[in-house]
């Protein structure tokens, strides 16, 4: 459950983006502070960081680092960096600290099938919803214990 007062969202409807990429990227930045979760996408964008693909990992190939299978998907990156800075702009204009912010929650699913134009009979355009909430870290009170003196 989020506190309404301490976060935001930002959707993206009917995006034209792979589905199942997307929740590879969605699992690669889930529960990361927001600066750190744009530089990587950022990297991403630059073919310089690899997303580790887990779930839809068949025939896809090895990648330098940690990682098993990987993959530069660069289309769905933008679209989700779009979706990033509209969920920051977002807690501006709410007036929350975006220094303290990570991505609670980022939901990919299905969205509308439309067929493709032409003679290509049978194939129908990749559409995906993302859905991406952004929560402010709650501070941690430290309290100091105090020494009694002899």
């Amino acid at each position: 459950m989020t506190d309404e007062e301490h976060s935001v969202t930002a959707r993206g409807y009917n995006l034209p983006i792979s589905r199942k990429f997307s929740v590879e990227v969605a699992n690669f930045i889930r529960y990361k502070p927001l600066t750190k979760a744009k530089t990587m996408i950022v990297g991403v964008i630059a073919k310089k960081v690899a997303v580790p693909i887990r779930i839809y990992n068949r025939d896809q190939a090895h990648k330098k680092g940690k990682i098993a299978a990987g993959k530069y998907p660069v289309k769905i990156a933008e679209n989700v960096l779009m979706l990033l800075n509209s969920a920051e702009m977002n807690a501006v204009n709410k007036g929350l600290d975006t220094d303290s912010l990570f991505i609670k929650n980022i939901i990919v699913n299905k969205g509308s099938s439309s067929a493709k134009a032409g003679r290509i009979r049978g194939r129908v355009n990749k559409r995906t919803h993302i859905e991406i909430t952004l929560e402010e870290k709650k501070k941690r009170v430290v309290k100091k214990k105090e020494v009694k003196k002899k």
